[in-house]
């Protein structure tokens, strides 16, 4: 199987549960976020009644074969209109579930007359909308070319003494908020172009001075490189925000498409080159706060003469907000003080959006959450040497064979202490609960419908097992493979390797000796994804695409076949993070290959690739024959 045979594997599906676990955050990622999605008397004026950004969005034409335009919004978000109710509460709520700390909403002064800011009131008027937020002026003047150039002015700057006066005496009521994001303490005001104004310094001291008398105390100001790449000193402010992609400094091209049609008389970029040239970011002598950005296109707004990345997918701008957040963290700031920023909440009509579309749904929003994830795991401490816990996870489909694992687990985990996290079809509760009282274990017995063989009862046991703060897992399943002959045989040697004769205690203390192992799995049984994909090959690339891999980084990695093994519990998490749930499983119909959990079941390996951590087998004889208990293919 190749990359080019796979069919779309960058979707990622409606978020259906409200799990999140992630460990203490390394940085805050803070979303930029337009607020032009209503109606406004002077939009009305220049642009015809009842104009808002979906004006612009609706009609994008593609302008060549493969251009994907228009951007459509997935059925969760639709055309709103911000000043209905319950959508900022929505916005709010998809941001917590994907870990985004808050939202830098665009405000639009001009010399005292504002625009746009009713959502920004709606938002701040609400106590329960619990979101940090900040603010980035706009400064720079509205034209009709959107590019804030000096041609065909609609509303200009009127820049002054007295104006900067009256802008922070305005934004007083922001700043002062319990929710307005700060650095160091100090409220976090962004200028779009301080070099826009007479002079910035003097600017910035009239700002410091006036909310020193009025008791705010010091503000930290911020400056973005979307034109100017200046030390932020210059301007007497305190830090550059790194606007995506302006900052990258590009030159457009008009080679990345073969007969491109004359009519296009836009630039083409290669997103590529972005992620590049954040593998090695230049270590600034001033704070920069880095950023990513989705993808961009403004045929929208320019029609055909917009600006567009090709190239963009979720899985690298994954791998750019990595490398953003890596910047960040090894920056020592505190994580407080520690800002990454995202381009764009809601620019729909660039192009650069987290919110869902019908295209790649959720998968921008996920991405965004693995990125800050990946990040908390690496930051978290190692295991102690005198760890003694362990949660055992087991989808017991046949109780005769549970009795057998409890018993043997029993024998083997004297210096151990262990929780044992059961689950049963429904009607087995009554008969499983008398075994685990029998055999004396603390545990947790659920009931589950046949649905993901045992490894959608794995994730939602695991789950559990992760907030009840276990650091090691091992995995267990009641199988008899009974499609195979020696389908016994296949679970007594698991079960032997990673709990008999000892080995429960060994394989624990091993993890906790090497913790970079994440996965460690029995001797013999880590075989080569490429060598058995079976007919699994588009959900593991779909998989690990939301997972931050490129189906050809994955092709040489190695699985647990049998889905039994030892693991860190943050191996599992990424996988643990997805939107995972019951829908996306398969009618349980007796499927030996192809379905969903089939697939999941060899992605273990991926996320614990994507926790940094690598998977292994127990130290033993090698051997090169074929793996005995499935088919190469």
């Amino acid at each position: 199987m190749k990359a080019d045979e796979l069919g779309n594997i960058d979707f990622a599906p409606t978020r259906r549960g409200s799990y999140t676990l992630i460990p203490e955050k390394t940085v805050r990622t803070i979303c930029l976020y337009l607020p032009q999605f209503h109606a406004i008397p002077e939009n009305d004026k220049w642009w015809g009644k009842g104009f808002t950004e979906w004006t612009n969005v609706v009609p994008a034409k593609p302008q060549f074969d493969g251009h994907y335009q228009p951007h459509v919004p997935h059925p969760d978000v639709g055309y709103y209109n911000l000043l209905e109710p319950g959508v900022i509460a929505r916005q709010i709520k998809q941001a917590h579930e994907y870990g985004i700390d808050g939202f830098c909403f665009y405000f639009y002064w001009f010399g005292g007359h504002r625009l746009l800011e009713k959502p920004i009131e709606l938002f701040q008027s609400d106590k329960s909308h619990e979101m940090p937020f900040c603010l980035c002026w706009a400064n720079e003047n509205w034209s009709r070319r959107w590019d804030g150039n000096e041609s065909d002015v609609l509303i200009a700057q009127d820049h002054s003494d007295e104006d900067d006066i009256d802008f922070i005496k305005y934004i007083t009521k922001y700043i002062t908020d319990p929710r307005y994001i700060k650095v160091g303490g100090k409220p976090l005001v962004v200028v779009y172009r301080p070099a826009e104004l007479p002079d910035a310094k003097r600017t910035a001291n009239i700002w410091r001075e006036y909310c020193r008398k009025q008791g705010i105390g010091e503000i930290f100001l911020a400056t973005t490189n979307s034109f100017e790449k200046s030390n932020p000193a210059e301007y007497g402010f305190d830090a550059v925000v790194d606007f995506t992609p302006n900052s990258a400094g590009l030159s457009p091209t008009r080679d990345l498409i073969e007969n491109l049609p004359p009519s296009f008389e836009g630039g083409l970029f290669n997103y590529d080159n972005l992620v590049a040239q954040s593998d090695n970011y230049r270590v600034e002598d001033f704070t920069i706060f880095r950023g990513a950005s989705p993808s961009w296109d403004n045929t929208a707004r320019k029609k055909n003469k917009g600006y567009i990345f090709l190239n963009s997918s979720p899985v690298k701008y994954q791998k750019w907000l990595d490398n953003s957040i890596k910047y960040m963290t090894e920056c020592k700031s505190a994580p407080n003080d520690s800002l990454v920023f995202i381009n764009a909440w809601n620019e729909w009509a660039e192009g650069a959006h987290l919110e869902p579309d019908q295209k790649y749904g959720y998968a921008h929003l996920e991405a965004t959450k693995l990125s800050i994830l990946k990040s908390a795991i690496a930051n978290m401490p190692a295991i102690k040497s005198d760890e003694k816990s362990l949660a055992v996870i087991i989808h017991a489909f046949y109780l005769d064979v549970l009795e057998e694992f409890l018993i043997e687990i029993k024998k083997n985990s004297s210096k151990l202490k262990v929780k044992i996290y059961v689950s049963v079809p429904f009607g087995n509760t009554d008969a499983a609960r008398a075994m685990l009282n029998a055999s004396k274990f603390d545990y947790i017995l659920t009931e589950v419908q046949n649905l993901g063989r045992d490894v959608l009862p794995f994730i939602k046991l695991c789950r559990m097992a992760a907030k009840d703060g276990f650091p090691l897992i091992l995995k267990l399943h009641t199988k008899k493979s009974k499609h195979r002959e020696d389908g016994d045989q296949w679970r007594n040697e698991l079960l032997q390797k990673l709990v008999g004769n000892g080995e429960l205690f060994r394989n624990h203390q091993n993890i906790i000796r090497d913790q970079s192992i994440g996965i460690l799995c029995p001797s013999g049984h880590l075989v080569p994804l490429k060598n058995h994909w079976g007919g699994n090959a588009e959900h593991c690339a779909t998989l690990a695409a939301r997972l931050g891999y490129e189906f050809e980084e994955i092709i040489d990695m190695k699985f647990a076949a049998g889905t039994m093994f030892f693991a860190q519990t943050k191996a599992i998490l990424p996988i643990l993070n997805l939107a995972i749930d019951d829908e996306d499983f398969d009618e349980e119909l007796g499927q030996t290959d192809g379905t969903f959990a089939h697939a999941l079941e060899r992605i273990f390996t991926v996320s614990c690739a994507a926790a940094g951590l690598v998977t292994t087998e127990q130290t033993g004889k090698k051997t090169n024959k074929p793996y005995a208990f499935a088919k190469i293919g």
